[in-house]
């Protein structure tokens, strides 16, 4: 505790941490159960099917996410744009305003292989200003 009061540097250090851990969990409520976050089974293992769907779905959520900054940031390296180590840094795959939490999902296997291409920056956009959800 008194590191913690003491030392800038450790301070700022747990500070990201706890950042990183509450926008985890931002996430993980935004995917349970449509921000209510309520365990609906009556049963321990029920409880456990949940928590464990909500680990993969969290998972799946932060790999997709990892998947295309990295190939966003290489595709602003191509084009130019001066992509440092500072930068990245500061990216989390955490986020999730382009994600549709509710609605119906198709999962069908695309007929190319590989991953569907990025966005151009204007065509995210529909005629009122919102962000498309993520088709996949």
């Amino acid at each position: 505790m008194l590191q913690f009061i003491s030392d800038d540097g450790y301070r700022r250090m747990i500070g990201k941490q706890l950042n990183i851990t509450e926008a985890r969990h931002r996430l993980a409520r935004r995917i349970f159960f449509g921000q209510r976050g309520e365990l609906r089974q009556h049963y321990r293992e029920g409880m456990e099917d949940q928590l464990g769907a909500l680990g993969l779905a969290l998972n799946s959520v932060v790999l997709w996410n990892s998947l295309y900054l990295d190939r966003a940031a290489k595709q602003l390296a191509a084009d130019g744009f001066p992509v440092t180590d500072d930068l990245l840094a500061r990216l989390s795959p955490l986020q999730f305003d382009h994600i549709n939490f509710l609605g119906r999902y198709a999962f069908l296997r695309p007929q190319d292989a590989g991953r569907r291409p990025l966005r151009e920056p204007a065509a995210g956009e529909d005629d009122g200003g919102e962000p498309q959800p993520a088709s996949g």
